[in-house]
């Protein structure tokens, strides 16, 4: 399945592109989550989210819904990522299994100055769970220093059925090549002037690789950043094309 989203659901400017204009912003998520098929939720790399939110959140949303969660900042973003052990544990001790199978990949976001060292990141990987109770865990990773696009780190990936986001910016390295039973992209380029965010041509490029992934397995799409306020347009001009 193709999943398409954005990143989060509040965002004052929303209430002028995407939100009923008497819409309660109690009822964003409910109504965020009927226009697309999964959200990646920001507030976690911020600051811990309780249990109750998680549980929350799960009720708002239709069945067939999937969110993706940002690993905390404490957890991924470390001079030595062997030493967020106990950063990683705190965060899926917090209540994030409270999302049940809403639940989908964790996304872990390195730092821009984070440079690829394969010993540390073979740690790294080790310390990152396989299951959540009885909940499968997926994990996929944003690199943005370029040492990242490599040939071992691509290998130690795939090994450890790690998707290494695919990330459209004009800041870091393009990675395009699935490394796990899962694809993920963040699509950071949405214009002002566009009222669909990106280009029609742009759209069915993307369009065309998602399917492409799809046929190795599931896929999730964000359109994030950029102009965030054409992101929900975009992504609702994506699902339109790919027929959702």
């Amino acid at each position: 399945m193709i999943r398409v989203g954005i990143g989060g659901w509040n965002y004052d400017p929303w209430r002028e592109t995407f939100y009923p204009a008497d819409l309660p912003k109690a009822k964003e998520l409910e109504y965020a989550s009927r226009q697309v098929t999964s959200i990646e939720i920001n507030a976690t790399f911020y600051r811990t989210q309780s249990a109750a939110s998680f549980k929350k959140w799960a009720a708002a949303t239709p069945d067939d819904f999937m969110f993706s969660v940002k690993a905390p900042r404490a957890a991924v973003q470390r001079k030595d990522l062997r030493e967020a052990a106990q950063s990683i544990e705190w965060f899926f001790n917090s209540g994030v299994g409270e999302l049940g199978a809403k639940l989908g990949p964790i996304f872990y976001q390195m730092a821009p100055y984070k440079k690829f060292d394969a010993a540390e990141m073979e740690a790294y990987f080790d310390l990152l769970p396989e299951k959540l109770g009885k909940l499968r865990l997926r994990h996929a990773i944003e690199v943005r220093h370029a040492s990242f696009a490599c040939d071992a780190f691509m290998a130690m990936a795939r090994e450890r059925n790690v998707a290494v986001a695919t990330v459209e910016s004009e800041k870091h390295p393009l990675i395009a090549a699935p490394t796990a039973d899962f694809a993920y992209a963040r699509l950071e380029l949405t214009q002002a002037d566009e009222p669909t965010g990106y280009p029609k041509p742009a759209l069915k490029k993307w369009a065309k690789t998602a399917r492409d992934w799809e046929k190795s397995g599931d896929v999730f799409l964000y359109f994030i950043s950029g102009a965030k306020e054409r992101n929900p347009a975009a992504a609702r001009a994506m699902l339109q094309m790919l027929g959702a």
